[in-house]
């Protein structure tokens, strides 16, 4: 369509892991720290900082359009078919582009090959697009688990893969 008058440039997202260490992954993750601390205590922000990410059975996968970083999301393998979601955060400039959904579905994929069986995730009450996002996507509300039980922030959700 090149030349057409009023065509829309294609824009080609990718999904692909990718290493912590990149100024980029490194920017958008403080990004993500700052908009959660300005919704939460200090003691109510359940991060996973960077030695976390790296550690083996975590998995970091980086959306980019057209190879700027749009977004992240890290699955944390428990080894016993259960897996959690961490560090799910995208840039302000790519929202409301699909960018969450893709990211959501390729950890899913990376999930199953895993041979993960169930996901869980924690969020918070104040976050009700990431509730939506995740309630669309099929993960259902479940009591807290893990270090969220005794956090009255936290919202925990979980999805059982096929």
């Amino acid at each position: 369509m090149r030349g057409v008058k009023g065509a829309i440039p294609l824009r080609v997202i990718t999904i692909s892991v990718e290493p912590v260490r990149q100024p980029d992954v490194l920017a958008l993750m403080q990004r993500g720290d700052d908009y959660a601390l300005s919704l939460y205590p200090a003691e109510n922000y359940h991060s996973l900082d960077v030695s976390g990410l790296e550690r083996a059975g975590v998995t970091l996968l980086a959306a980019r359009f057209d190879g700027a970083l749009a977004g992240i999301v890290a699955l944390v393998d428990n080894g016993d078919t259960t897996a959690e979601i961490k560090r799910m955060f995208v840039a302000d400039t790519h929202r409301g582009r699909g960018v969450a959904g893709a990211l959501l579905a390729r950890l899913e994929e990376v999930a199953a090959e895993a041979s993960v069986a169930l996901i869980r995730l924690e969020t918070g009450h104040p976050q009700v697009d990431a509730i939506a996002l995740y309630e669309k996507h099929g993960y259902a509300r479940i009591p807290a688990f893990g270090p969220y039980v005794d956090d009255p922030t936290s919202l925990c959700m979980e999805k059982r893969l096929p």
